[in-house]
């Protein structure tokens, strides 16, 4: 069995550019192998690099899983999370039964009484408010059949605009960020580009944690013959920073400073590629004109940074002939997180690194899940990577659906997370269905969220695998199947798409979400216009293959990627059509980009305000296929540290959890390696405070307060971090609200992607005890800090 606890990354496989990443096995078995019956192929949903698994099954229970050898993403290996997750199936506290809100206690009823309970109030707020008053907020867990059919029956039958997914809080910035350089959503390369680049730039993504296999392949490209140059752009001393040439441990909130000032090197050092940006792009002149406000020097004072580390950065990427650029939560959780992400992309399109082997920028997913959310319509966008303000693009859903225009035509964008939230809280929305997510740990302000999902006025269902904290409040509780108990497709961060197999049957009486949603919709007998069941669908691949029917011609176009070309299948990147009917590896290798007017999935937004382009005026400078430079400058935060609350916090992820530990506090392996919240704090600030290693200390901000013990690391003083996985259903006192991240966190978002902004809220510390047996046994017992 593998180690991925003490030894996260596994045994280094070093290989030079252009070579194959050698294979490596990874394994986890709970019986001996001779006793494993059957193998069922699959793929990792617990981070969003989409790793090829095969379940073990013996006596109708999953026993383990092991790494699948010929699979594109990770040549065999598994993380962590992937290797033990699968224990979580078998929890003793799976949700096995429907339950029921009956005079203020939530009680065990029977499937019918349950749907019939949601159905009917879903009709009775229909009557009385209309399809406005209907919200819907789903999770990254769900497989895309899943979110395909709750965006059929949302925009489709209900005919609201109040559907968006959790990857709102993780990655819809790099969504947005994709839409605005390149016109559509989706990465441009794929993971191979590891293999051939020279230079990686990473920026806010702590790899080593967040995608333990894609930072194993990055490590065995620097421990091999030929070391890329790597830079790291991130306030922490994390792993991934340790490995780093350079790294720039920027103060939070000033990412757009600092970008700039490396587009300001490689213009001013004559390190682009002229002929590329005259062909291909557009906007260069305003680009140019912004990012001479940022010399290195100014960039410096503004981000504190050291001058000579940002030249040496600007070196190392300006000289590169194969850059690959990663960008994630740091940059999308944080304040002006689009603009941020856009100059990454910028910084491609400016030295023509994009569209070839080892050239690329990938704008990636925190959750498995995030691209099928998006690709299908359920976070906040129309399936298919339509244009919501494109007559044409509406008419062609309406039309595929069989319905009428005006059910899914809106004056106003499909509405995001925060805004659904705020509806429920000024009473516009009445019935709320929550699917596969803890929104009251993963949403910023949680005594606001609490509030909100306990209010008389708003009936709030609850589908979930697990007792949560959100479960806790809701009327209806609907138990699901979880990953091996279901068949679906999931599409990871560089477009590779897989079929997960059912391996085994869900415990008690758990059913899918497919059909669960289905018998909803029989239930509201939704229908289309020729009076015929509006998802007149029988098991998941009838959905799949009505989606990627929709999605012909489009820039994800997955018209040939049909189950049957899935299964056995070592994962197929989309585009996968007729004519590519092995996929597609990397996109724009001719260097047209998807930002034609009449093509195009959105008309774009002023980067600084977030005000939308018109149709028209996008029209009248159609880019017609080039790629758009935007430029931004710096804006300071809107509530920066001050003399009540000096220190910045920022929350993230660990390598041992996933989102808010539904899963992996049900893992031993998992969560004794991580038990408890932990509070990081550069030692500078620990000594003025006389705070100690493993001491308790308060965190307070403007919203509320946790304690935690603290671990003294970190490479920038100012800056607190706290995992945000933690919350209280495994306490023994649920009701002290002193553990989750969020309980600190206010409710700010980025103006285009909608995105929370976790990473610049003002704190103050205090300290409670000093260190002892029973407070430094809640200090982290491994970290990828302390492992190899």
């Amino acid at each position: 069995m593998a180690d991925r606890i003490s030894d996260v990354w596994g045994k280094r496989t070093p290989f030079a550019a252009g070579e194959s990443w050698p294979l490596r096995v990874d394994e986890c078995l709970a019986v001996p192998q001779d006793h494993v019956e059957r193998w069922v192929p699959s793929a990792c949903v617990l981070c969003s690099n989409g790793c090829g698994v095969d379940i073990a099954v013996a006596d109708g229970r999953i026993v383990g899983v092991r790494g699948r050898a010929e699979d594109r993403v990770s040549h065999g290996r598994l993380g962590p999370k992937g290797l033990f997750g699968w224990q979580a199936n078998h929890s003793r506290d799976r949700l096995l039964h429907p339950q029921l809100r009956i005079d203020g206690a939530l009680r065990r009823v029977d499937w019918n009484t349950a749907m019939s309970a949601v159905t009917e109030r879903s009709r009775a707020v229909l009557a009385d408010h209309g399809p406005h008053a209907m919200g819907f907020y789903t999770g990254g867990q769900l497989f895309a059949e899943e979110s395909y059919a709750q965006a059929l029956i949302a925009r489709g039958g209900i005919g609201t605009p109040h559907l968006d997914g959790s990857t709102r809080l993780c990655s819809a910035t790099a969504e947005r960020a994709l839409i605005e350089s390149f016109g559509s959503d989706g990465a441009p390369g794929s993971y191979t580009d590891i293999d051939h680049c020279d230079t990686l730039f990473l920026v806010g993504h702590n790899v080593a944690e967040t995608q333990t296999v894609l930072w194993s392949r990055m490590l065995d490209r620097l421990h091999g013959p030929d070391r890329p140059g790597l830079v790291v752009v991130d306030p922490r001393l994390t792993a991934t920073a340790r490995a780093a040439d350079v790294h720039l441990a920027v103060r939070p909130g000033t990412n757009v400073a600092l970008l700039n000032a490396l587009l300001h090197e490689l213009i001013d050092n004559d390190r682009t590629d002229q002929a590329f940006l005259d062909d291909h792009t557009t906007g260069y002149a305003e680009l140019a004109r912004t990012v001479a406000d940022y010399p290195v020097e100014r960039a410096a004072e503004i981000c504190g940074v050291p001058a000579h580390l940002i030249r040496r950065a600007a070196q190392l990427i300006g000289t590169a002939h194969r850059l690959v650029s990663t960008v994630l939560h740091g940059v999308y959780q944080s304040h002006q997180a689009t603009a941020a992400a856009v100059q990454v992309n910028n910084i491609h399109l400016v030295r023509g690194m994009i569209g070839r082997p080892g050239a690329t920028v990938f704008q990636m997913n925190g959750q498995p899940t995030a691209e099928n959310t998006r690709e299908t319509g359920a976070s906040g966008a129309l399936p298919a990577h339509l244009n919501w303000r494109n007559d044409a693009h509406v008419r062609r859903l309406a039309d595929h659906w069989n319905i009428d225009e005006h059910r899914i035509r809106t004056c106003s964008p499909p509405t995001d997370a925060l805004e659904i939230f705020r509806r429920c809280e000024s009473g516009s929305i009445r019935f709320l269905w929550i699917t596969g997510t803890n929104s009251a740990v993963s949403l910023p302000e949680l005594r606001r969220v609490r509030a909100i999902l306990k209010a008389d006025g708003l009936f709030l269902v609850v589908s979930d695998a697990f007792p949560t904290e959100t479960t806790e409040l809701a009327d209806v509780v609907l138990p699901t199947a979880l990953w091996g108990e279901k068949t679906g497709c999931c599409t990871n961060a560089d477009r590779t798409v897989h079929l997960s197999h059912k391996a085994v049957d869900p415990p008690g009486e758990a059913r899918t979400d497919f059909a669960i949603l289905l018998d909803y919709a029989r239930r509201m007998r939704f229908t289309d216009r020729a009076g015929r069941p509006l998802l007149a669908w029988h098991k998941p691949e009838d959905a799949w293959n009505d989606f990627i029917a929709l999605t012909k011609d489009r820039p994800c176009d997955q018209s040939g990627l049909t189950y049957e070309r899935l299964r056995g299948s070592s994962g197929v990147p989309w585009p996968c059509t007729e004519t590519a009917p092995d996929g597609t590896e990397r996109r724009y290798t001719d260097h047209v980009f998807a930002t034609a007017a009449d093509h195009c999935e959105d008309y774009g937004h002023d980067l600084a305000t977030g005000a939308p382009h018109e149709p028209h005026a996008y029209r009248a400078h159609d880019p017609a296929g080039r790629a758009n430079l935007k430029a931004a400058h710096h804006l300071p935060p809107h509530e920066p540290p001050d003399e009540t609350y000096p220190l910045c916090l920022t929350t993230g992820r660990g390598v041992y959890h996933w989102h808010t530990r539904t899963k992996t506090a049900r893992v031993p392996e998992l969560n004794d390696a991580e038990p408890e919240l932990w509070v990081e704090l550069h030692p500078d600030d620990a000594h003025g405070r006389d705070i100690a290693d493993g001491d308790l200390v308060r965190v307070t901000s403007r919203h509320g307060a946790i304690e935690a013990p603290v671990v003294l690391c970190g490479s920038r003083p100012g800056v607190v971090f706290v995992p945000f996985h933690y919350g209280y259903f495994d306490r023994s006192h649920p009701n002290r609200h002193d553990r989750a991240a969020n309980e600190l966190t206010g409710t700010a978002w980025d103006p285009i992607s909608k995105q929370p902004v976790y990473k610049v809220t003002p704190v103050r510390l205090a300290k409670v005890a000093d260190a002892d047996a029973d407070t430094s046994a809640g200090a982290p017992k491994r970290t990828a800090r302390n492992v190899k």
